[in-house]
């Protein structure tokens, strides 16, 4: 190989290597909004859970008259 190819192909794999790295921090912040998101659902979860007990509990009151 050509000195130039080498330094050609070495650039190459510092290019991929620097966007993989990108890639990865972005991978990360993805990863860190899904969890924030899982926890605010499971914080919401059971509040939605009690209002469909409560509402099917009046509607099986009002069938039951």
């Amino acid at each position: 190989m050509a000195e130039q190819e080498i330094i050609d192909l070495l650039t190459q794999i510092r290019d991929l290597q620097r966007q993989h790295v990108e890639n990865y921090h972005h991978a990360i912040e993805q990863q860190k909004k899904a969890i924030r998101l899982q926890k605010r659902a499971m914080l919401i979860a059971p509040f939605l859970v009690l209002a469909f007990v409560v509402l099917f509990l009046i509607l099986y009151q009002l069938t039951n008259r």
